[in-house]
Order: C-alpha cells, then structure tokens, then sequence
C-alpha cells in the first residue's frame, strides 16, 4: 500500500508541476489550455489505472480470506460433529 500511495503522490507533484510550467510558459492561451487539458486527461487515466488494479487487488485478497475462513470454519464443524459421534460427547 505505501508504493501505490508514494506513486500516487508523484502522479499528483509531476500534474501540478506540468500545469504550473505550461501557465508560465511563454506560449499563446489556446495552446497552453489544449496542452493542460491532454496532460489532465493523460494523468487522470494514468490515475484511474492505478486506483482500479488497487481495487481489484484489494478485492481478490478480500476473496481469498474470505474462502480460507469458509474452509476454517467447515473444518471446525467437521471435526466437532466427527467428536460428538466418536465420544459419545454432547458439545453444545
């Protein structure tokens, strides 16, 4: 998680300070707008990349743990019942 929010900030310093040169920039308004609107959208895709495999990362791991507890928790049935039949012994 600290990569993916350390590349995030970057992504953000490396727009900001793109934007900032184009304004200063000695270049007419017009082309200066079009340049900031391609690079916007260029970042925000880049962004938005990042922001979906994080999510489906998260996800997947969410999955995963989800099916071990499943798995847990049907062994620890399993085993109970396979005690109360062998022993003769009223759990519950």
């Amino acid at each position: 998680m600290k990569t993916g929010k350390g590349l995030l900030g970057v992504l953000i310093g490396a727009t900001a300070g793109a934007l900032l040169g184009m304004l200063f920039a000695p270049q007419k308004g017009a082309d200066a707008r079009r340049k900031i609107e391609q690079m916007s959208k260029e970042y925000s895709d880049t962004i938005k990349v990042k922001y979906d495999k994080t999510l489906d990362d998260i996800t997947e791991k969410f999955r995963m743990t989800k099916d071990k507890v499943s798995d847990l928790a049907r062994h620890v049935k399993t085993r109970e019942e396979k005690l109360k039949k062998g022993n003769g012994v009223n759990i519950g």
